[in-house]
């Protein structure tokens, strides 16, 4: 199975890779009973459809062994998807809060930016960005200013400062600066 076909069985019957043979049937009595096209409350002929299959598929120790390799290879590229996905989120705020950093060291007095600059600056779309500024702003690393503009924290200082240093000065020089 490919990874993009790869149909989750234990997914659909919400439960563990670890699970016993009592629990799948248990879960199974459930979810059947909930699902089934009879059922006029809940009844769902696809998802009753897909719950028998996964169950076809569990209950049988032969089926289950070699379903399980394909799961376990499966959510192994699921987790390296995930686990990419968090370093650039990493590398975006960690973007974000030296840029910020830069534009308070430079003018103390108006350190803010606003969404649109931090958007061209960081090169990260608007709709992008969003998720990130919620998260700096929910950890007290970054503020909203009375105008309205966004400026690092003394707690952001404070975490820009204690991760490796990168190349941040070059971010905000000022177009007629040589240096």
């Amino acid at each position: 199975m490919e990874g993009s076909m790869f149909t989750d069985y234990y997914e659909i019957l919400e439960i563990s890779p670890n699970a016993n043979s009592e629990t799948i049937e248990r879960i199974f009595r459930y979810l059947a009973s909930r699902y089934h096209p009879d059922n006029q409350d809940t009844g769902d002929l696809l998802r009753f459809s897909e719950i028998v299959e996964a169950h076809n598929t569990l209950k049988d120790a032969v089926k289950r062994a070699q379903y399980d390799i394909q799961h376990k290879n499966n959510s192994g590229s699921r987790w390296k998807l995930a686990e990419e996905a968090s370093k650039r989120d990493v590398v975006i705020q960690d973007k974000l809060l030296s840029i910020l950093y830069v534009k308070r060291r430079q003018d103390i007095n108006d350190p803010g930016i606003g969404n649109s600059e931090l958007e061209r600056l960081s090169g990260c779309p608007r709709e992008h960005l969003e998720f990130h500024l919620w998260y700096l702003k929910a950890k007290g690393w970054i503020a909203r200013l009375e105008n309205g503009m966004l400026a690092i924290t003394v707690e952001g200082v404070d975490r820009t400062n204690s991760e490796p240093r990168r190349e941040t000065t070059k971010l905000l020089t000022h177009p007629n600066h040589t240096g």
